[in-house]
């Protein structure tokens, strides 16, 4: 039961006294035996008379207002107290999903579950009932519950007696959720389809393009965490160390080319966030070439030889960054596009252009002044 709930269930007593019960020591009761006094404090039941003085039509425009005002905690309020004071009211189902919205606003995430749920109804709903599944979904993916989340999602996602959009926006949020939770390869096939089911629609038009986009980048996702996941250790010997340089590689590829096509889907937030990763691919390779040793099989003059070739890696690491990073900032210019993606990718090209032009003044022979 919510804060706001408890306090708003009492203001029907408003005003009232406590319960006393009195009595003097020793008295005695009819039958005669003494009677041992209880005595209670008084207390005060308090709550908001101006809202206990509005009715239902009153509470949901004075809710509407404070929503479309952002005022977002006096909206649940009003909402809530017409939701639970007037079941009979034809606003209630609104009431119950704007309050919900705007416990969502304010990240009070098990409040905004709590109203969501009471609408939800992934199997047959429709209107509010279907649009409270994916707020509901949102609500138990913030509070960590993404396999709560899924299962309500690949249950909308089935439903063939939905628009094609509306399955694909269940079926890719699916796929987040299964990622969340550690389920990698099921949250692949799940996006997979997803995204099969986008090259299928002959009219793109029909779905928005914030879905299949992020259908897209959350496969790259996938294999950049598992391009993480390969560690490039020296001490292995040189011929492993080559094995797992090219395995990070062949997934950094693999990566990039998902990236690429969510940037191709045309979506500015997704694009910018998939120009913003390919970059830090290749930043993070850099990072681990430069910071990796040589092998310790290597003698002296195979070591130089080693490092001089890694050296020559890295400055192409380091140009290709720099050539994605300025390409993600100019689409984000062109589209108009905030977020923090764009704040990251700025922060990172000016890194590698200091790191590029450090490595090109310790390339320069000794006696050749920078930039000649």
């Amino acid at each position: 039961m919510s804060a706001t709930w408890r306090k708003w269930v009492w203001v029907g007593v408003l005003g009232l006294v406590g319960c006393r019960t009195t009595g003097s020591a020793g008295r005695e009761a009819s039958d005669g035996q003494p009677r041992q006094e209880v005595r209670f404090d008084t207390e005060r039941v308090t709550g908001n008379a101006e809202l206990a003085a509005l009715n239902d039509e009153e509470l949901f425009a004075a809710g509407t207002s404070a929503f479309a005002a952002k005022d977002f905690v006096q909206a649940t309020l009003y909402f809530e107290r017409l939701a639970d004071f007037h079941p009979q009211s034809p606003h209630r189902r609104e009431a119950i999903y704007q309050a919900g919205l705007a416990h969502e606003r304010l990240e009070q995430w098990e409040a905004a579950e709590r109203r969501f749920s009471e609408l939800a109804d992934a199997k047959q709903g429709t209107g509010d009932a279907l649009e409270s599944v994916f707020r509901l979904a949102e609500t138990h993916y913030h509070l960590e519950r993404y396999l709560e989340a899924a299962q309500l999602l690949a249950t909308v996602a089935a439903r063939e007696d939905l628009p094609v959009g509306k399955r694909l926006e269940a079926q890719v949020q699916q796929g987040v959720c299964e990622l969340e939770a550690g389920q990698p390869e099921k949250a692949e096939a799940t996006l997979r389809r997803a995204v099969s089911t986008y090259e299928g629609i002959a009219d793109k038009d029909e779905v928005q393009d914030y879905y299949p986009a992020q259908a897209h980048f959350f496969i790259g996702e996938i294999y950049r965490l598992r391009y993480a996941d390969v560690a490039l250790d020296p001490g292995k010997g040189a011929d492993a160390l080559a094995n797992d340089l090219n395995d990070k590689a062949e997934l950094l590829l693999s990566a990039q080319g998902h990236y690429l096509r969510a940037i191709r889907v045309g979506n500015g937030h997704w694009a910018t966030a998939a120009g913003t990763q390919i970059g830090s691919l290749y930043e993070d390779l850099y990072e681990k070439l430069v910071n990796s040793p040589a092998p310790k099989e290597l003698d002296a003059e195979q070591a130089e030889i080693y490092r001089e070739e890694l050296r020559q890696r890295v400055r192409v690491l380091l140009t290709k960054a720099i050539d994605v990073y300025e390409q993600t900032l100019e689409a984000a210019e062109r589209i108009g596009s905030h977020n923090t993606f764009v704040d990251k990718t700025r922060q990172s090209l000016e890194k590698m252009k200091a790191l590029l032009l450090q490595d090109s003044e310790n390339a320069a022979p000794a006696g050749t002044p920078p930039h000649s």
